[in-house]
């Protein structure tokens, strides 16, 4: 007979808690160290079984959040990885730093802006040169700030987001094709809100729609030489992201309770579907979007 907390375990409406966060402000792009409440990006929970054995990744926005998590998951599936990160994010990435250490893995972090066109190919080049070579890419940076009037949305915002959110993943994925192999993967970081855009979120939205898009092109040009290109689109997530100006304050203490599971993601329950679309368990799975939503239903 199963124990309270193997049934606890196995439902995913009560796996994590669901969680009324407070109203808080953080600085863009904010970090996982101040957030309230703290999140579970796997350092405790997640058990890796050496699907990525000697494999070599880079990670964008890997310093917190979803980014963080994916990390922590690949080294713990045993590889090597590189962490891409604006340098007012070192606090984060020096802990996510420790962890993948901890895990017998090679961690190298790498700061710098991906809104810069010349950064977006040079930490391409550190990477592959840190960690001997390439064979694995997550394009998962993200930029998300919450306007209420759309009179309100700046030129700049808008120019801003799609050249972290779209530009960076177009320039890091060409410059990273000089160094995959065949059996090489890619993964995007897409979001629910390319199905059900948000009134507030209408440049990252509109950035969200364009990685789907950019990942099904993609995939179908690289597959013939054996690189495979998918898409994760996370659901409300909670992650240092919301606190930055990525949802009004207001909405914070409801946040992801309208999903079918009731509550808000972790960061730790996304890292499965990148571990999944970069592992050879995936071989034929090519230019998908694999939502991590909590239930919500989409295309």
């Amino acid at each position: 007979m199963a124990t309270d907390d193997q049934l606890t375990f196995r439902n995913p409406v009560t796996r994590f808690p669901e969680i009324s966060p407070p109203k808080q402000h953080q600085s863009e792009p904010g970090l996982d160290a101040e957030l309230m409440p703290q999140t579970d990006r796997g350092e405790q929970s997640y058990r890796g079984t050496g699907r990525l054995e000697g494999r070599r990744a880079l990670i964008t926005g890997a310093d917190s959040g979803i980014g963080s998590a994916v990390a922590i998951a690949f080294a713990r599936e045993g590889a090597d990885i590189a962490l891409s990160y604006l340098p007012t994010e070192e606090e984060d990435a020096q802990h996510v730093n420790s962890v993948i250490e901890q895990s017998g893995r090679k961690a190298v972090l790498l700061p710098g802006d991906l809104a810069e066109p010349d950064f977006c190919r040079q930490v391409v080049e550190d990477a592959a040169l840190e960690l001997g070579g390439l064979d694995a890419l997550v394009n998962n940076a993200g930029r998300q700030i919450a306007i209420e009037q759309f009179e309100d949305l700046s030129d700049e915002q808008w120019t801003h987001t799609f050249e972290v959110n779209i530009h960076a993943i177009y320039r890091i994925s060409k410059a990273a094709l000089a160094h995959l192999p065949a059996g090489a993967t890619i993964v995007t970081s897409s979001s629910i809100q390319a199905y059900e855009p948000s009134p507030t979120l209408v440049d990252y939205a509109s950035t969200k729609s364009a990685i789907n898009n950019f990942t099904k092109g993609l995939a179908q040009q690289l597959a013939p030489r054996g690189i495979r290109v998918n898409a994760v689109a996370p659901g409300p997530i909670w992650t240092p992201l919301q606190v930055s100006d990525g949802q009004p304050k207001g909405a914070l203490p409801e946040f992801g309770k309208s999903t079918p599971l009731g509550r808000a993601g972790q960061p730790t329950e996304l890292a499965p579907a990148y571990v999944f679309l970069t592992s050879t368990e995936s071989s034929y799975v090519i230019g998908e979007t694999l939502n991590v939503n909590g239930g919500t239903p989409t295309p």
